[in-house]
């Protein structure tokens, strides 16, 4: 089994923000594969299917941002999972708009939702999928709080896609194998 976890904030007034990139990759690949997101449980919403031969349970936590890791720890404990059987998918401001980067393990790099997963596990060895928000001028917290512009949102659909891509090469090769390819 693998828990597949999409950073972001909860609620409508956050749904279409950079921070939430993570739900939406969620969201995408759960259309993709017919996987209905309408249980609840451990502060998340969830839904559980099968990719690749693989069971898989896709959350949603419905904590903030910043307190990810008590939500993305009782999952991982309710379903007796290692650390290297969760995947994060989230937003980084270091990469440019629309790039993906997959990491076998590491540390936060300053995302404050990756420090509260790696806190509350008391591990850093889980693979994650960054999606490049790029980095703004001025105030970094407005920016991941607004929304992708007109102009934005082509590239940020296409990275979606391509972390659908990732994701089930992951599930159906490995880290290793979706590294290579999509590095």
């Amino acid at each position: 089994m693998k828990l597949i976890v999409g950073l972001g904030n909860p609620g409508k007034a956050y749904f279409n923000n950079r921070h939430n990139v993570g739900f939406r990759c969620i969201d995408y690949f759960a259309r993709l594969h017919r996987i209905s997101i309408k249980e609840r449980k451990a502060r998340a919403k969830l839904g559980i299917g099968e990719v690749a031969e693989k069971k898989v349970v896709l959350a949603k936590p419905r904590t903030f941002m910043n307190l990810s890791g008590q939500t993305v720890s009782r999952l991982v404990h309710q379903f007796s999972l290692p650390p290297e059987d969760l995947l994060v998918i989230y937003d980084d401001l270091d990469l440019p708009l629309g790039k993906v980067r997959i990491r076998q393990r590491g540390g936060s790099a300053g995302h404050r939702g990756v420090e509260s997963i790696i806190a509350s596990l008391g591990s850093q060895d889980f693979p994650r999928i960054r999606v490049g928000i790029g980095r703004p001028d001025g105030d970094e917290i407005a920016y991941v709080l607004s929304d992708f512009t007109a102009e934005e949102r082509e590239l940020v659909e296409e990275a979606i896609s391509k972390v659908a891509d990732a994701i089930y090469c992951i599930l159906a090769e490995g880290v290793e194998a979706a590294m290579n390819r999509y590095n």
